[in-house]
């Protein structure tokens, strides 16, 4: 099976696909760094892999049933990015001394659910591209 015949579409969701395995171990580290506080904190932690495994399988076997499982898994994939953003800038606010840039830099990252929505987005992107 050489890499001649594949499409960019196809070698996109490959890469998507390995790109959320690798969230998956930098989310799982954050996470568990505050001892899962939040009920919440588990969504990425579950989501991330399996939206890596389905987007892996796919780029070798396109089959429809695991494309209409896609768009739904990575349209949700784009509402936790969000609420995932909510939950951290909320959890900024809630340090000593509130939005300060200080909370900024130590608190929970700003910009690694807003990353999940961005790659939700753009696999969903290369799901459909034609």
């Amino acid at each position: 099976m050489g890499w001649n015949g594949w499409s960019l579409d196809r070698v996109m969701v490959l890469a998507f696909g390995l790109l959320f395995l690798v969230l998956f171990v930098q989310v799982t580290l954050f996470h568990y760094r505050q001892n899962f506080r939040h009920w919440s904190m588990w969504i990425p932690v579950i989501a991330t892999p399996l939206f890596g495994l389905c987007l892996l399988v796919f780029s070798f076997c396109k089959a429809a049933w695991l494309s209409s499982l896609l768009s739904v898994l990575l349209s949700v994939g784009i509402a936790a990015g969000a609420f995932g953003t909510y939950k951290h800038v909320h959890g900024v606010g809630k340090r000593v001394d509130g939005f300060k840039l200080r909370n900024f830099m130590v608190g929970p990252p700003l910009t690694l659910p807003a990353m999940i929505s961005a790659v939700s987005l753009l696999a969903l992107f290369a799901l459909y591209w034609r």
